[in-house]
């Protein structure tokens, strides 16, 4: 017998439409997404850095699995929910205002999430997470705010809203190959003595 909650989060997030269809909700359609594509993006890093699929970090990748599918993809439809909310309107306009407002407020918190979260999932402490963050977060903003007011201008004026999140996966992957360079960064060389 399935338990009352699981039978209402399948019906939440999945829906039966005719001829036996099933509608993703585009939430979980953002996880399965990101649970795919953050890993291979660790994975293709791992490669352009010369390793071979034996020597991969496979728990790195798990990490950036977990990482993008349960916690990016649910802040990120929250935060194309909202923008949309706020600026309803699909042209030109609306997207350029969106991709701005990303970049003053969301930028810079899912930069700061994504090595403080890591960091932990890493099993380092707290002030070495905050360490991390504070050496790597800054240079990974500034890149990114060359990179994606461009990506989410097209996002938010070109795209419909149910496959925004999906368009923006598909675009971390070359920015999640990046985010697992500048992770692993300074991981891989030994620390010099003084």
């Amino acid at each position: 017998m399935v338990p009352q909650s699981v039978k209402f989060i399948q019906a939440s997030l999945f829906r039966i439409q005719g001829a036996g269809k099933m509608k993703i909700h585009p939430m979980a359609r953002g996880a399965l997404t990101y649970a795919v594509m953050w890993p291979t993006g660790c994975l293709i890093q791992q490669a352009i850095e010369g390793k071979s699929p034996r020597d991969y970090d496979w728990a790195r990748a798990l990490r950036f699995s977990l990482f993008g599918s349960l916690y990016v993809a649910p802040t990120l439809y929250g935060w194309v929910r909202l923008t949309s909310a706020m600026w309803p309107k699909t042209n030109l306009r609306s997207g350029i205002i969106k991709a701005v407002t990303e970049q003053l407020s969301y930028g810079p918190f899912a930069c700061v999430s994504f090595f403080m979260g890591m960091s932990l999932l890493e099993m380092k402490t707290f002030s070495q997470a905050i360490e991390e963050t504070i050496e790597k977060a800054p240079p990974t903003y500034k890149v990114g705010v060359c990179i994606w007011p461009f990506l989410q201008t097209i996002n938010f004026s070109l795209v419909p809203e149910h496959n925004r999140v999906v368009f923006v996966s598909i675009c971390s992957l070359m920015w999640t190959i990046f985010l697992a360079y500048m992770k692993s960064r300074h991981e891989n060389t030994p620390a010099v003595k003084q």
